[in-house]
């Protein structure tokens, strides 16, 4: 499930952009403030909001650390400020004046990147404030960036539809048409995808358009060789522009807003929505999630920001239910025994490793060979009448009348779950 918790309204206009760090939210308007909240009770701090730009702030986000945070404006500059007090560390001006529409630090926090409507992207040096390399992408606004995890390159997006993939030192080494009507905003997940060989790293890329798609792309990182973008699928689940996406830190979730005042949690692993939230009253327009807690916030049109916590039991559900899909085929034999651990199958830990049973066996495991392989029965039984046929010296199934390995019982808690929930629907009617 997903609560919201907190509603903020302090913005006099429309919320363009939310960023987390470890114990603040920043949030930036079209009234052409920044404000900062605490994460500890969602008030906010003594110094805030943080007022310079004099047209509308399009985007703010915190350095890795969150001691610094810049926020990129119309009026052509990226501001630092020190997060701690509000105190301008430095003004930094677009070469061309263009308004700025997005900013993004590197995952070092060396470095900072801006992105304009005149498609100009500068590479500044975070330490110095001192323009370190300039380019341009030959059409369109830049709207979107996102430096990969390792930190060796860049993505941008454009209102042309083009992703564009530049190295540390502002070649550009990649462009490809993503989305016919415009990019409207993109992100890397922070984990790398499992299964990579020796010597290489995949990484998901998530991209979002106009055409009221999301694409997920996947960047693999050869160290002596490079790169290689892939195409990997398309979500589907808005009706409208999508104007956000964002993934979570443990790279298990995405999130995006929409025209259609909507927000959709994807799980990454299956790609299926987890969950659809309708509360925004107009276009929904930024997303993030926090680093440490289970937060997400959403920006909007309606000059709100809500924030939403995840329960436990959601990521669980995420984690554990879905991820074998995915992840479970690399898995050793141990770390299937602590799975089994921690699904609260103990008793079955010994037949799995008696039978040399990974990863890769166990996505292939059906109900027969559950039967016949590992000797386990796999029907369900009342407990009191299961107890009584072991306690006449049977060692054979009542179903298959195969050996049982092992006379231990294992309760079936999805079942129980199932009986109690009729009976629960059952007494209401």
């Amino acid at each position: 499930m997903v609560k919201l918790i907190h509603t903020l309204a302090d913005h006099d206009d429309d919320v363009n952009c939310c960023a987390f760090s470890s114990s603040l939210l920043a949030t930036c308007s079209l009234d052409k403030t920044i404000r900062l909240y605490s994460l500890s009770d969602f008030t906010e701090v003594p110094y805030s909001p943080l007022k310079f730009h004099t047209y509308a702030v399009h985007c703010c986000c915190f350095s890795p650390s969150g001691h610094i945070l810049a926020s990129c404006s119309t009026d052509g500059t990226t501001v630092l400020w020190d997060a701690q007090n509000g105190q301008i560390l430095a003004v930094m001006e677009q070469p061309s004046g263009s308004p700025v529409r997005v900013c993004r630090f590197s995952p070092d926090s060396a470095c900072l990147v801006s992105g304009a409507s005149d498609g100009t992207v500068v590479l500044w040096n975070a330490q110095s404030y001192k323009l370190h390399r300039c380019a341009s992408v030959k059409d369109g606004s830049l709207v979107a960036c996102a430096f990969s995890p390792p930190g060796n390159l860049f993505v941008t997006g454009s209102s042309c539809g083009d992703l564009t993939v530049w190295d540390d030192k502002m070649r550009c080494l990649h462009n490809e048409k993503a989305h016919d009507l415009g990019i409207t905003c993109c992100d890397f997940s922070s984990q790398p995808v499992p299964g990579g060989e020796e010597g290489l790293q995949f990484f998901q890329l998530a991209s979002c358009g106009q055409d009221c798609q999301i694409k997920i792309w996947v960047i693999s990182f050869i160290h002596i060789l490079g790169f290689e973008l892939k195409y990997k699928s398309t979500l589907t689940g808005h009706c409208a522009p999508v104007l956000a996406c964002a993934f979570s830190h443990d790279g298990q979730m995405l999130v995006s807003g929409s025209v259609d005042k909507s927000v959709i949690v994807y799980d990454t692993n299956t790609e299926n929505i987890l969950h659809t939230l309708t509360q925004h009253t107009r276009y929904v327009t930024t997303c993030a999630f926090a680093p440490n807690i289970l937060l997400l916030a959403t920006g909007s049109m309606d000059k709100t920001v809500k924030i939403w916590q995840f329960e436990k039991e959601t990521l669980c559900q995420a984690k554990i239910q879905d991820q074998p899909k995915q992840f479970t085929e690399n898995w050793s034999e141990d770390d299937v025994s602590n799975w089994l651990c921690a699904e609260g199958l103990e008793d079955l830990v010994d037949i799995f490793k008696m039978n040399n049973i990974d990863g890769r066996e166990l996505l292939n495991l059906t109900k027969e060979s559950l039967a016949d392989d590992l000797k386990i029965d796999g029907y369900s039984y009342e407990k009191e009448a299961m107890e009584n046929w072991i306690s006449k010296k049977k060692r054979t199934s009542p179903m298959t009348n195969l050996v049982l390995s092992s006379m231990i019982l294992t309760p079936n808690r999805t079942l129980k779950m199932a009986i109690n929930r009729w009976l629960s629907e059952t007494h209401q009617k």
